[in-house]
């Protein structure tokens, strides 16, 4: 891989600070010293991007690993440091990112392939690490769409726990690549790491928790809309 030395790159601090410009050495050396990690953001060539997302810096960050989340990584061709891309996981200390790896996987879908049909059975989570999904369903062979999901959010927490029936359709708007927890793994993980598993369905119940307060703001919403039309039409 040819690296262009001529590049220059800044760093966010934990102090919230942005530092540089710096050269490609000074960077290696600041890693090297801990300052910067494999979630810390840097910038390069107009975007800012976490540190083991970048292609030179990628090494210096798989040797500090444990051997099995390592191993995890290569397979699955994501570093921990990705997963800080997912809002339910953004606050997740790097060790513990890289803890779970093991108990994920990558599902890549093509534009407009389908993810999820509705009421095929439901037993994973699905969080999506790069691209767009929507979430659809088909009335008299006419598509309604429900929600669009970009990078950081997620579908099927509840089928996750309940197992139940797909409410809709989920089809991918742009290639996309999506994180799949299923329920067999999160089994395997409150039997093998269960140190791991509570924090994961603490993040896991607080998405739960919003998506209800979501649907409750919508039904009021809707409550109110269909009063105000009734008063507006004197429907008493």
């Amino acid at each position: 891989m040819e690296i262009d030395t001529d590049v220059n790159y800044r760093v966010w601090g934990r102090d919230n600070i942005a530092y540089g410009p710096m050269e490609l050495p000074a960077l290696v050396n600041w890693i090297k010293q801990g300052k910067v990690s494999a979630s810390s953001w840097i910038f390069k060539e107009g975007k800012w991007s976490s540190a083991s997302d970048i292609a030179e810096l990628k090494v210096l960050f798989k040797s500090k690993l444990p051997s099995a989340a390592a191993a995890s990584a290569d397979a699955l061709g994501i570093q921990p440091g990705m997963l800080r891309r997912i809002k339910m996981l953004a606050d997740v200390d790097e060790p513990m990112l890289a803890s779970l790896l093991p108990y994920m996987e990558v599902v890549r879908v093509q534009p407009f392939g389908t993810v999820v049909k509705q009421g095929d059975h439901g037993d994973a989570l699905f969080m999506v690490l790069e691209g767009e999904v929507r979430a659809r369903v088909i009335t008299d062979e006419k598509e309604t769409t429900l929600a669009t999901m970009g990078v950081g959010e997620c579908f099927g927490e509840i089928a996750l726990v309940d197992q139940g029936p797909r409410s809709t359709d989920i089809v991918a708007n742009q290639a996309s690549v999506l994180i799949k927890v299923s329920d067999q793994a999160l089994r395997k993980m409150f039997a093998e790491a269960p140190a791991l598993a509570a924090p994961f369905m603490f993040a896991l119940t607080r998405v739960i928790a919003q998506r209800v307060r979501l649907l409750t703001k919508h039904y009021q919403d809707s409550i109110h809309f269909s009063r105000e039309a009734a008063a507006a039409a004197g429907v008493k």
